[in-house]
C-alpha cells in the first residue's frame, strides 16, 4: 500500500509539473486577452482560497511583500542536496532584475507569455541560425530569446534523471526541494558561456552537483514558493520549493543549448511553457532578503 501510494506520487509529481507541455492552444500563434489571463487568475484564487495552499510561485522577486505566512523549514544549500532535473522554460517565468520585458499574454497553456531580457543585443548576437534549435509544435529557440533555467535540488538520495518525478524516491516522500534558477538570454556568439560547461554534472562530497552554476549573476533572491508550469494557471501547486532565482542575465551561446538538447541525462528536448506570474498577495509569501 505504502509502495503504491508513493509510486503513484512520483507519477503525479511527474506528469503535473512537466506534463503540462501536451497543452497546446487551439490557434497557437494567437494571443490570448486580457480578460483570459484574467479569468485564470480567478480561477486560481477560487481554488485554493480557504484550501491552505502554501506560497506559489513563479512571482515578481523585486516585489518582497506577501500575505502568506504558511511555513515551511527552507531547503538547506544546493551544495548539500542532490541535483536531479535540469529543465527550462521559454521565456523567464519569473519577472525581475533584468528580466521585466511582457512577453504577452500568449496561448492561454503557457507559451507566447513571461518576460524578456530587458537589455540591447548586437545585430552579430541577433544573426539567423542556419538549422533550428529545440523545435516543437509550439515553435523553436532563436538568437535573443530569452529561457528561464531551473536546477532542481532535493534531500532524497536520487540520481539525475528525466522530468521532477526524478527528485523523490520511495525512501523519502516529501523531500526539501531547492530550485537554483538562472535566466539566460540567447546568443549566436561562441564567445559566450557554454551551456554545456553550465549544465554539467558531476559528484562533489558526494552529491551530485552543477557546480558551474553562474556565481556572479547578483546576490540570488531566495523566497518560499511552489512548483510551477502552466499547469497551475487555475489550480495550486501542493509542492514546497525554496527558491533562488538570480537577478542578472547571463548570455549564452545558442548553439551550445542545441548541443545539450539534442543528449542529456534528463530527455530534455524542447523548452516548457511558464506559469501565469502570480500577483495574487495571499498566495505569496513574504521575502526577507
Amino acid at each position: 500500500m505504502k509502495r503504491s501510494y508513493v509510486a503513484l506520487s512520483i507519477v503525479g509529481f511527474s506528469l503535473s509539473l512537466l506534463g503540462s507541455t501536451a497543452m497546446a492552444a487551439t490557434d497557437k500563434h494567437e494571443a490570448v486577452s486580457d480578460e483570459v489571463v484574467a479569468d485564470q487568475r480567478a480561477a486560481l484564487a477560487a481554488s485554493t482560497v480557504g484550501a491552505g495552499f502554501g506560497p506559489q510561485s513563479p512571482r515578481d522577486i523585486d516585489i518582497a511583500a506577501g500575505n502568506n505566512d504558511r511555513s515551511f523549514g527552507s531547503a538547506p544549500e544546493y551544495t548539500e542536496m542532490n541535483l536531479c532535473n535540469i529543465h527550462f522554460h521559454e521565456n523567464a517565468e519569473h519577472k525581475g532584475g533584468e528580466f521585466t520585458t511582457h512577453a504577452g499574454n500568449g496561448d492561454g497553456h503557457g507559451y507566447g507569455t513571461g518576460f524578456k531580457y530587458d537589455g540591447a543585443l548586437t545585430e552579430a548576437e541577433m544573426a539567423p541560425l542556419d538549422a533550428p534549435i529545440g523545435n516543437s509544435e509550439h515553435g523553436d529557440l532563436e538568437p535573443g530569446d530569452t529561457i528561464e533555467v531551473h536546477f532542481v535540488y532535493t534531500t532524497a538520495q536520487v540520481q539525475p534523471g528525466p522530468t521532477l518525478g526524478s527528485c523523490l524516491n520511495e525512501s523519502i516522500g516529501n523531500p526539501q526541494l531547492r530550485v537554483e534558477t538562472q535566466v539566460i538570454v540567447l546568443v549566436n556568439d561562441e564567445n559566450t558561456l557554454d551551456f554545456m560547461n553550465m549544465a554539467h554534472v558531476e559528484m562533489v562530497d558526494g552529491y551530485n552537483q552543477a557546480p558551474h552554476i553562474p556565481t556572479d549573476m547578483g546576490t540570488p533572491v531566495q523566497y518560499s514558493g511552489s512548483t510551477t508550469g502552466p499547469s497551475y494557471n487555475e489550480a495550486g501547486s501542493p509542492f514546497q520549493v525554496t527558491w533562488s532565482v538570480r537577478p542578472q542575465v547571463a548570455r549564452v551561446n545558442i548553439h551550445s543549448v542545441g548541443t545539450w538538447l539534442a543528449d542529456n541525462v534528463f530527455d530534455e528536448d524542447h523548452a516548457h511553457g511558464v506559469r501565469n506570474l502570480v500577483v495574487n498577495q495571499d498566495l505569496l509569501s513574504p521575502i526577507s532578503n
